[in-house]
């Protein structure tokens, strides 16, 4: 059986006794950490370590040391969880209140929904500038710098009096809460290789998923007790309770020798190499396709279910978290069951496969190919697709990163910058005939998803790459 990958710090070649600090390495020059579990990786080493009493036998030594070790591994997934978790509840709690902003500010529907692609925006540009920073001066401090700055941002849109100013704001907190994503995934990165990444990826959806199901329900109850206002005074709230929890427990992953010391042209040195890789690239744009296809759902998902149909926030706060219920089953799936067992490659064709089919779906409903049709079948359209980019997300950055070992934050800035940006594209255009009927949400999606395969196909070739790739058993 050839190796499947795992944590850096399993895969190293540990001596029996471990070197004094400073002169450990592995195999592949990475540091190495006395510790079973990628995780620990994260804990402090300039903090003293802990040694065992003389006489403490080996087996109750070796003890200890794994449940610190699981200890450690379940902070750091939890921190990492509450960031990625972060850009998604900011978007979807505020979902919910898109009309009431509309009536409120008194400006269209599309000049709102611009709010969100301001958000969205920022957070692609925000990440070109992030990930090379995190490369540089380690994750740490660039992410409590863009901590900051979202909760400062986040406090004014509550405060925004006119559309205008809205987007503006939106778009600094898009570019501040970027540090939040960008560094979360390239912690991984330093943390995790092969398969053992891929299934990491799929536990941090599973954390983060849990954002898309409680935010619209969050955000549909504040709208009970006071207006859409309030909903960025929690916001506030959260990104303050995130920040103070970076800075306690989320250590440097990043060793200094491991750090570029290049400046602005290293970085885009680096970037234009990332993407004179074929393949980095195929699975770059294929992964921003399939994000445009969930985002367009996301942009015009309010309008549909409670314009459309009728349906109020709490209902579709409800068929939102449902949705977002499905993506994390599969997306759990992909991580315990198939991950190992099958190739990546054809996990990922087969959620790309299923996505199509369910946009081409949901054009047919909203074109009236089958009559007039109620919110139930739009709504199951809607959750299969959703459910399918369980396999089609983690898969496509798990392949991504794995063919950049040196540059994990340039390569995270370009996955998320390239997901943002064609997301932000397909955002408005959702909205371009009106608030009265979905075909150019179909529309988009089913381009967008078309589109997604056909990177895969033509850029990745996976067919050229089967039995190389350490997905694949």
């Amino acid at each position: 059986m050839p190796e499947s990958g795992g944590s850096r710090a399993q895969r190293a070649d540990v001596p029996g006794d471990i070197p004094p600090s400073g002169n450990r390495s592995g195999t592949d020059g990475a540091p190495v950490v006395p510790h079973g579990d990628a995780g620990a990786l994260a804990v402090d080493p300039a903090a003293p370590q802990a040694t065992a009493p003389a006489g403490l036998p080996g087996p109750a030594l070796a003890g200890a040391a794994a449940k610190a070790t699981r200890r450690t591994g379940l902070l750091v997934t939890l921190v990492l969880g509450g960031l990625t978790a972060l850009p998604p509840l900011s978007m979807d709690m505020y979902l919910p209140a898109l009309p009431a902003v509309t009536d409120s500010l008194s400006a269209p529907a599309a000049t709102i929904q611009l709010t969100l692609t301001a958000c969205l925006a920022g957070m692609a540009l925000g990440q070109l500038v992030v990930g090379p920073m995190s490369d540089r001066w380690g994750r740490r401090t660039p992410l409590l710098l863009g901590m900051v700055v979202y909760v400062l941002a986040t406090a004014i849109c509550a405060l925004a009096p006119t559309a205008g100013l809205l987007i503006g704001f939106r778009l600094l907190q898009g570019l501040a809460g970027a540090a939040g994503i960008v560094i979360a995934r390239a912690v991984v990165r330093d943390l995790y290789d092969g398969v053992e990444m891929a299934r990491f990826f799929s536990t941090l959806m599973l954390i983060s998923g849990v954002a898309p199901i409680v935010a619209p329900l969050i955000g549909g109850q504040v709208l009970r007790i006071t207006d859409w206002r309030g909903i960025f005074v929690v916001l506030t709230a959260v990104g303050i309770v995130l920040t103070l929890v970076v800075w306690k427990w989320l250590h440097e992953t990043l060793p200094p020798a491991d750090r570029h010391t290049g400046g602005v042209s290293d970085a885009l040195r680096t970037m234009r190499g990332l993407l004179a890789d074929r393949v980095f690239t195929g699975y770059m744009v294929a992964g921003g396709l399939a994000f445009a296809v969930l985002f367009a759902y996301i942009s015009a998902s309010p309008f549909v279910v409670q314009e459309i149909y009728g349906a109020s926030p709490q209902t579709f706060s409800l068929l939102f978290g449902l949705n977002s219920i499905g993506l994390i089953i599969v997306g759990q799936v992909n991580g315990k069951l198939l991950v190992g067992r099958i190739s990546l490659d054809k996990v990922l064709g087969f959620g790309l496969a299923v996505i199509v089919l369910a946009a081409v779906a949901l054009l047919l409903m909203t074109l009236g190919v089958f009559g007039e049709v109620g919110l139930f079948p739009v709504a199951a359209g809607l959750f299969v697709l959703m459910s399918a980019m369980g396999l089609a997300m983690p898969n496509t950055n798990a392949q991504a990163l794995m063919r950049t070992k040196h540059a994990a934050g340039s390569a995270s800035a370009l996955l998320g910058t390239s997901s943002f940006l064609i997301g932000a594209v397909a955002s408005p255009l959702v909205g371009i005939a009106g608030e009265d009927t979905a075909v150019p949400m179909a529309v988009v999606q089913v381009v967008c998803a078309l589109a997604a395969v056909g990177c895969f196909l033509f850029l990745c070739r996976p067919w050229q790459r089967a039995g190389k790739e350490a997905g694949a058993l």
